[in-house]
C-alpha cells in the first residue's frame, strides 16, 4: 500500500510527530524570553498535543487500515517514510527514516498522551518558576528526542534519540543548578549513561560487522541476518555478544544493576520531570530497545538469561532500598527501578508483550504517582514546609487533599497488583510467563526461580508503596505544615484524575488467555496487536531448530481449535508429534480456515504457554493477588495510623541491621565512591599536577620559554654592535676550536697475529690533529722510523701495515706520530706478546 501521500509539505507525517515538539522547543528556547508565560505554555502544550493527535491519526488510520487488510502479514506490517539519506560511506548507508509498526505505535501513544498531561500539569506546578521558557523548551526537547528513538527505522537514528534523552535528562535533572546537589545529580545521570552508551555503540558496531546494515528490517530478515546471529563468535553465538553489549546500554538508560544509581538522584529535578523520565520517556527506552530487537535476543537464550537475572536482582534490590526511605519522590524512584526489573524479566523470558503491557500500565500509574507526589509537595509548600518531600512530617492529608488522595490510592492499588486495576493484569502476565518459560539451553526450572523471586519483589512493592500511602494520607497530621496543606489547582488535579481512571481500566486489553471461558477478542487486543512485531520462536533462523533426537519433520506441538495442545490421549507424547500426524487429525479435505488441529513449532513460546492449563493460570493469578494483599496488610499493620511502637522496637532490635542497610541504600554509592570515584579523582589529580602542570606547563611550555629567553639574553650581550667585542669572541672561538680539536682520544695501536703474519693497526686519536698526523713504525727497537721490508727505499708508514714475523727484529714495536698541526711527535711503544693487556709506553716531544 502506498503511503507517499502522507506528507505535510515535503516532510512525511511520521517525521512531523517528533518534529512538532522539537519546533516548540526551538521557539521557546530562542524567543521565550520575549514571550509571556501564557504564550510559552500554549506553545509547549500545543506542540505535544498536536504530536499526540497526529500519532492517533497515524495509528488508528493508515496503520490500522493496513493491519486489518493484511492480517496474515501482520509481522511485516508497517509504514516506513524516508526523509533523506543522512550518511553514505562505502557500503554503509543510514537514512533519516521513521517506521511506524504495531510496536512503535503503542510507544508513541504513551509518550505523546502522557507527555501532554505532564505539560499541562507543569503549568500549575511551575507557575512561579523564573525560567519558564527554558523549562518548557527542555520538556519539549525531551519529548521530541523520545519520539525519534521509538520511531527510528534503524539503530543509527535510534541512537540520535537515545543520546537526545540523555542530554535532556542532564538539563532537566539539574534544572535548578543553583543548588550544588542538583547540579551534581544532573552530572551523575549524564556520566553513568555515557558508560552504557559506549557499550551500546559496541553492540551496534558488532551488528554492522555481521550483517552490514543497521536497518531494523535488514537486521530482522532471516535471509540476511539469521545466520549471522547464530554463527560462532568465540565460545558463544554472535547474538549473545551483540545482545549483551546492547543490554548494558539499556542498563544505563533503564537503570538496572549496576548502572541504576543515577535514577534515585534524578529526583533533584522538578517533579513533572521525574514523572516524564520515570513514566513515559527515558527509562522505558531500554525495555523498548530490547523488545524491538526481539529477533536478535531470541537467537541467544544465554543473553536472555542474563537479562532476566539482572532484572530480577534489580527488582529485589530496589524494593529493599525503598523500605526505609523517607523522601517521597525517592520511594517512587526506587519503585521505578524495581518495576523496570519486572519488565526486563519479561523481556528476558521472551514475554515481549508482557514487557510492553507492563511498560504501558506502569506509565499510567507511575505518572499518576509522581504527579500526585508533586501535588502533595505543592500543598505542603503552601502550608509553609521547608522540606515538602519528607513523609515523616506528613500524615492526615486525606482531609486536606481529597482528589490527590483518591488518585494516589488508585495508583497504589494498581502498582501493588490488586484486581481489577491495570497493574494486576500486567504484573500477572510477567509472573505467568516466568512460570511457564523453558527456553532451550536454560537450567531446568530456572523460570520457576524467576517467578519466586518476582513474587518476593511484588510483596516488597505492595509493602513499601502502601507504607508510603499510609504515612502521607492516613492517621493524624504530624506537623503544623501538614495541617495547613491544601488541594492543588485543577491544572494539576485534572491530569491526576485522567491517569487514575486509565490505570483502573487499561488492564482490560491484556487479560490472560483462558481456554474456558472464551473472552471477547478485545480483551486480548494488546497481544494480538504487538505479537506480530516480535519474535515468537527462540531461534530466528531459516530452518527451524528441532528438538534433540527428532527428525526434521518432527517436534510439532499439535494444538486443537480451542488452543489446547493435543495431549497424551491422542499422541501419547505430551503434545509433541510429527507434522503429518497432526494434520491427519483434521477432517479430510477441510479448507485451511476450518482446520481444527494446527501445528506450532516445538520451540515457540506459544507451544509452552498453550501447555499451561486454566487451573494453573487461575492459581498463579490467585497467588499474585494474595501476595499483593499480604504486602498491603503488613504495611497497614505497621503504618496504618502512623509508625507504631512495635515497628520502632523491631527497627531498634532484630531488624536494626536490615533497616540501616535499606536506609543507606546498601551503601552502593559509598562503594562506588571508594572503588571508582576516589581512585579516579586521585588519578586525575596526579595527571593534573604531574603531567599537565609540571611536565606540560612548567617543563614544556614555561621551560621552553625560559631556555629561549636565556639564550636571547646571552645573545644580546654578544650582539651589541661593538666590533671589538665581536673580534674578541672570534679569537676566543678559534682558540676553543683548536683546543677541542687537540683534545683527541688517547693514541694507541693494535696488533693481530694471523699465522706468520702480524697486522699493526694505528689509532692516532680523533679531532683535527688526528686526521692530519703522519704515522711511522719502528720495528727494530732503535726509536727511529724504519724502512718498509717490502720496499727498503721507503719508510714503513700508514695506519695499517702487514709484516712477516721475521721482519720484526725486536719484541717491542713503536708507533711514531708526527702531528702537523701542533708540531708534536708522539711515540707509543708496545711489547708484542700474547697477553691480553700488553704494556704501553707513551713519549711526547716537540720538534
Amino acid at each position: 500500500m502506498d503511503f507517499s501521500h502522507l506528507k505535510a509539505g515535503p516532510i512525511p507525517y511520521l517525521a512531523w510527530i517528533p518534529l512538532l515538539p522539537l519546533l516548540g522547543a526551538l521557539i521557546n528556547l530562542t524567543l521565550g524570553r520575549k514571550l509571556s508565560r501564557g504564550t510559552i505554555h500554549v506553545i509547549a502544550i500545543a506542540a505535544v498535543a498536536a504530536s499526540c493527535a497526529l500519532s492517533i491519526y497515524m495509528v488508528f488510520g493508515p496503520l490500522r487500515q493496513l493491519y486489518v487488510s493484511s492480517p496474515e502479514q501482520a509481522g511485516n506490517i508497517g509504514i516506513t517514510q524516508h526523509v533523506y539519506t543522512w550518511i553514505e560511506i562505502g557500503s554503509f548507508k543510514a537514512d533519516l527514516a521513521f517506521r511506524l509498526d504495531t510496536l512503535s505505535a503503542v510507544m508513541i501513544l504513551i509518550v505523546t498522551f502522557i507527555g501532554t498531561l505532564i505539560h499541562i500539569y507543569s503549568t500549575g506546578y511551575m507557575a512561579h518558576d523564573p525560567r519558564p521558557a527554558a523549562y518548557f523548551g527542555y520538556l519539549n526537547l525531551f519529548t521530541g528526542a523520545m519520539l525519534i528513538l521509538v520511531l527510528a527505522a534503524n539503530l543509527v537514528v535510534m541512537f540520535i534519540g537515545w543520546e537526545g534523552v540523555g542530554l535532556c535528562s542532564f538539563l532537566l535533572i539539574g534544572f535548578w543548578y543553583e543548588k550544588e546537589e542538583y547540579a551534581n545529580a544532573g552530572r551523575k545521570a549524564f556520566v553513568v549513561n555515557r558508560i552504557g552508551d559506549f557499550a551500546f555503540l559496541l553492540g551496534m558496531f558488532l551488528l554492522f560487522w555481521a550483517v552490514k546494515s543497521l536497518d531494523f528490517q535488514d537486521l530482522k530478515n532471516p535471509a540476511t541476518a539469521g545466520a549471522a546471529y547464530v554463527k560462532a563468535w568465540g565460545p558463544e553465538r554472535l547474538a549473545t555478544a551483540a545482545g549483551i553489549f546492547l543490554f548494558i546500554g539499556a542498563c544505563g538508560k533503564s537503570a538496572q544493576i549496576p548502572l541504576y544509581v543515577w535514577l534515585p538522584d534524578a529526583m533533584a529535578g522538578p517533579t513533572p520531570v521525574s514523572a516524564l523520565i520515570h513514566a513515559a520517556t527515558m527509562v522505558t527506552a531500554g525495555v523498548y530497545m530490547i523488545v524491538r530487537l526481539s529477533f536478535l535476543y531470541s537467537a541467544s537464550t544465554a543473553a536472555m538469561a542474563i537479562i532476566a537475572t539482572v532484572g530480577l536482582l534489580t527488582a529485589l534490590a530496589a524494593a529493599f532500598m525503598a523500605f526505609a526511605q523517607t523522601d517521597l519522590k525517592k520511594v517512587l524512584a526506587y519503585s521505578t527501578v524495581s518495576q523496570l526489573g519486572f519488565m526486563f524479566v519479561a523481556a528476558g523470558t521472551g514475554n515481549w508483550v508482557a514487557a510492553i503491557f507492563h511498560l504501558g500500565t506502569h506509565a499510567l500509574f507511575k505518572a499518576c504517582l509522581f504527579l500526585g507526589a508533586g501535588s502533595v509537595m505543592h500543598g505542603m509548600e503552601h502550608g509553609g514546609s521547608k522540606t515538602p518531600g519528607d513523609i515523616t512530617t506528613m500524615g492526615g492529608l486525606r482531609k486536606h487533599m481529597p482528589i490527590t488522595r483518591i488518585t494516589f490510592l488508585v495508583s497504589c492499588l494498581a502498582i501493588a497488583g490488586i484486581f481489577p486495576f491495570a497493574g494486576f493484569f500486567s504484573k500477572d502476565e510477567i509472573l505467568g510467563g516466568a512460570w511457564s518459560v523453558d527456553p532451550p539451553g536454560w537450567i531446568p526450572g530456572y523460570g520457576k526461580v524467576l517467578w519466586a523471586g518476582l513474587l518476593l519483589g511484588a510483596l516488597g512493592t505492595a509493602f513499601y508503596m502502601w507504607r508510603l500511602y499510609f504515612l502521607v494520607f492516613s492517621g493524624d497530621e504530624r506537623s503544623e505544615e501538614a495541617k495547613h496543606a491544601h488541594e492543588s489547582p485543577v491544572s494539576m488535579t485534572g491530569p491526576l484524575v485522567i491517569l487514575a481512571f486509565l490505570a483502573t481500566i487499561a488492564g482490560a486489553i491484556g487479560l490472560p488467555h483462558l481456554k474456558s471461558p472464551h473472552l471477547p477478542a478485545i480483551t486480548h487486543q494488546l497481544a494480538s496487536w504487538i505479537e506480530p512485531a516480535t519474535a515468537q520462536t527462540w531461534y530466528e533462523t531459516k530452518v527451524p531448530i528441532q528438538p534433540a533426537g527428532k527428525a526434521n519433520n518432527e517436534g510439532c506441538c499439535c494444538i486443537d481449535g480451542t488452543n489446547n495442545p493435543v495431549g497424551t490421549a491422542l499422541t501419547k507424547d505430551g503434545g509433541d508429534m510429527t507434522v503429518g500426524a497432526c494434520r491427519e487429525l483434521n477432517p479430510p479435505g477441510a479448507p485451511r480456515s476450518a482446520l481444527k488441529f494446527t501445528c506450532a513449532d516445538h520451540n515457540t513460546k506459544q507451544c509452552a504457554i498453550e501447555k499451561q492449563s486454566d487451573g494453573t493460570t487461575w492459581g498463579l493469578m490467585a497467588i499474585a493477588l494474595a501476595i499483593g494483599a499480604l504486602g498491603i496488610g503488613l504495611a497497614w499493620m505497621f503504618y496504618g495510623r502512623g509508625p507504631t511502637r512495635t515497628l520502632e522496637r523491631l527497627v531498634a532490635g532484630p531488624l536494626a541491621g536490615a533497616y540501616e542497610a535499606s536506609k543507606n541504600k546498601l551503601w552502593v554509592d559509598e562503594i562506588y565512591d571508594a572503588i571508582i570515584v576516589r581512585p579516579y579523582r586521585a588519578l586525575s589529580r596526579g595527571l593534573l599536577e604531574i603531567v599537565d602542570r609540571f611536565v606540560i606547563d612548567t617543563v614544556a611550555v614555561n621551560g621552553s620559554a625560559f631556555v629561549v629567553g636565556l639564550f636571547g639574553r646571552i645573545s644580546r650581550w654578544f650582539q651589541n654592535g661593538q666590533v671589538q667585542r665581536y673580534l674578541t669572541g672570534l679569537v676566543i672561538g678559534a682558540a676553543l676550536v683548536f683546543m677541542m680539536s687537540d683534545c683527541k682520544t688517547h693514541a694507541t695501536f693494535e696488533f693481530e697475529r694471523q699465522g706468520d703474519t702480524i697486522i699493526l693497526r694505528a689509532k692516532p686519536g680523533a679531532g683535527v690533529s688526528g686526521s692530519t698526523s703522519t704515522l711511522y713504525w719502528d720495528i727494530t727497537g732503535d726509536g727511529e722510523p724504519d724502512p718498509d721490508p717490502a720496499n727498503p727505499s721507503k719508510l714503513l708508514t700508514g695506519p695499517e701495515v702487514r709484516l712477516r714475523a721475521g721482519d720484526i727484529h725486536a719484541s717491542r714495536v713503536t708507533l711514531i706520530i708526527e702531528d702537523a698541526v701542533t708540531r708534536k711527535t708522539i711515540k707509543i711503544t708496545r711489547t708484542l706478546t700474547d697477553e691480553s693487556a700488553p704494556e704501553e709506553v707513551h713519549e711526547g716531544s716537540a720538534k
